[in-house]
């Protein structure tokens, strides 16, 4: 089994909170919009970090992380892309790529609300964990909190940082 902490839109602000959240995972899984380099090398030094680059990163964090992440945990298929919209209102070419790659989780970020929702049409899970940072509209800071073990995605938790 691999517990995984889903993380997104930090905006350059890492919640001290985050790590006592996270210190049962086993990885940390990125969304987007790190903001900087300081805030990657937290988490990366805290557990193994796999991330996308946002819309807001710089050349320095698109120089490490890719646009589109597509990966297997366990058994399954995951892809995550930073702006990729949700089920019925993907963004152009992200159901084209869950259905290529065969993806069972499709994660994104970019909206800053949380979201986890089913899509029947491509067999596929689909989360956003909302906004963990404090740049934006959101009223309350998000982080979900799951484990995949074999093909089973289980145990999601949402967590509110306030």
């Amino acid at each position: 089994m691999t517990k995984i902490g889903l993380i997104s839109d930090t905006h350059s602000f890492l919640d001290d909170a985050v790590f006592d959240h996270f210190k049962n995972c086993d990885e940390i899984w990125h969304a987007g919009d790190f903001g900087n380099m300081e805030l990657v090398e937290k988490l990366a030094a805290f557990k193994p970090l796999r991330g996308i680059y946002g819309n807001i990163d710089t050349n320095d964090i698109r120089a490490i992380y890719p646009e589109k992440l597509f990966f297997t945990c366990e058994k399954v298929n995951v892809f995550i892309q930073h702006i990729g919209g949700y089920p019925k209102r993907y963004a152009p070419g992200v159901k084209k790529d869950i259905i290529a790659h065969g993806s069972q989780l499709f994660i994104s970020g970019h909206s800053h609300i949380l979201k986890v929702m089913y899509d029947a049409e491509v067999n596929c899970l689909h989360m956003n964990p909302g906004a963990a940072g404090k740049q934006g509209w959101q009223k309350v800071r998000t982080l979900i909190r799951f484990s995949i073990e074999g093909i089973e995605i289980k145990d999601c938790e949402v967590i509110e940082l306030g």
